[in-house]
């Protein structure tokens, strides 16, 4: 009898494989019955290969949708020409690897030990210092402006490398040309590692910014050791051919550059700067409407603003003329805001969480030092507003605050249904605030 139920019902168990409950493929079939049946649902090829791509693609938590929905859309064609100008990298490191160690004196009888040595350390010392200094100066833009700096990061590489290249034809300006070469390259270490950070965040849509760093670990790595065995046979077949050198060196640090303008155009991010805010608003002004993070990714700059203004005849962005986050101290007796207006309006200057000082065109915001995201968004584009009217040559404060009274909730609203990220960033950027009280009066 029982033997007979188990013909017409035999047991099936089946086996699957995957991180993800969306992501997993079944491996296996058992099927108990009188007698016991294996069949197996993939071969060991596909198996494998699966388990080779686990170590390079982000997947998310057991719960939720791996790889490719746990990241923005973005992220794979990012990848694929970040992984190629790594890769173009790395052969070129060992093309200006194997100049600066033939300018230090490796393998030539006169040179000492502790010359080289003290070469080595004077050029990372440099390096050093650079990174300190340029994280003191540009820390808070990094984030603001990834697109920018990461662009900016891979050109000062380039320019490094270019530095060791040069070094064994310049003798006796070696120090100062390698200790320009390795400030250069600390200016990529810290724009890269800043930039690769706010990136990674970018595109983590499940929490999972841990695994995506990881998995983008693993495939620089990847990429470095390929880079270094075809720097390697690059290096050897070019050995004492300095044309075969530089055409190989410039002709990659061309790929290289184009790779990164592809890699950045291809980021569509959804945080506010400056910039997007700008362009936002503009055409909001002209049209009623909001532009999404993938039209404002095609338009906005991806090198800093001053290389482009030049050649450019159209006129200058509305952010190009505010500043925020204005120094109070700098500002003449004239000109501070609530001067004039505390007699008359002093409940409502207590309250303000902003205050806009226009000089020569050029909006200033001091913002105070309660204030929220929210209140330091509202006051970028209210300056932004102000600039535009100046722009038009129109009654500046009254004309401004009839545009902030009735557009303004529309605007953020509209954004935020554009998938925008409303204020993040800007009050990153911000490093002096202000506050101000009514004092009591003294007779």
């Amino acid at each position: 009898m029982e033997a007979s139920k188990m013909t017409k019902h035999p047991l099936i168990i089946e086996e699957w494989n995957g991180s993800s409950s969306t992501k997993l493929f079944k491996t296996a079939t058992i099927t108990f019955s009188p007698s016991l049946q294996i069949q197996r649902s993939v071969n060991g090829f596909n198996h494998v290969w699966r388990r080779f791509l686990d170590a390079f693609v982000p997947e998310a938590s057991s719960s939720l949708p791996g790889f490719p929905g746990s990241v923005t859309p973005d992220y794979v064609p990012f990848q694929v020409w970040d992984s190629l100008q790594g890769l173009s990298t790395y052969i070129r490191t060992m093309l200006s690897t194997q100049a600066l160690l033939s300018a230090i004196g490796v393998g030539e009888k006169s040179a000492t030990i502790i010359g080289a040595t003290f070469q080595w350390f004077l050029r990372d010392l440099t390096g050093m210092l650079g990174g300190i200094l340029f994280t003191l100066y540009q820390g808070s833009n990094l984030d603001s402006n990834a697109k920018m700096w990461r662009l900016v990061a891979d050109l000062m590489n380039d320019l490094g490398m270019l530095m060791d290249l040069l070094s064994p034809l310049f003798p006796s300006a070696f120090i100062f040309i390698v200790c320009l070469g390795s400030l250069s390259r600390s200016f990529t270490g810290v724009a890269s590692g800043a930039t690769r950070a706010a990136l990674t965040q970018h595109f983590a849509l499940q929490n999972n910014a841990a695994d995506i760093a990881a998995k983008e670990g693993s495939q620089e790595t990847m990429a470095t050791m390929i880079g270094m065995a075809l720097g390697m046979l690059l290096a050897r077949i070019t050995t004492e051919n300095p044309i075969a050198i530089w055409f190989s060196f410039l002709s990659l640090t061309m790929f290289h550059m184009y790779a990164n303008y592809k890699a950045v155009r291809c980021l569509t991010l959804d945080s506010l700067n400056f910039e997007r805010s700008s362009i936002l608003l503009q055409h909001f002004i002209e049209s009623g409407q909001v532009f999404s993070p993938k039209e404002v990714s095609t338009m906005e700059h991806v090198l800093p603003l001053w290389t482009t203004l030049r050649l450019s005849k159209s006129a200058k962005p509305l952010h190009t003329n505010v500043k925020l986050g204005l120094r109070v101290s700098t500002l003449d007796h004239s000109e501070i805001p609530f001067v004039d207006i505390v007699a008359n309006s002093s409940y409502i200057v207590t309250l303000a969480k902003y205050l806009l000082v226009e000089r020569k065109g050029t909006v200033s915001v001091v913002v105070h030092k309660d204030s929220t995201a929210e209140d330091i968004l509202k006051s970028y584009i209210h300056a932004l507003v102000m600039v535009n009217l100046t722009v038009e040559q129109k009654s500046l404060h009254l004309e401004c605050q009839s545009w902030m009274d009735k557009h303004y909730e529309s605007f953020v609203q509209k954004l935020k249904l554009a998938g925008w990220k409303a204020g993040r960033l800007l009050s990153h950027s911000i490093i002096w605030k202000a506050h101000w009280s009514l004092g009591e009066k003294t007779d």
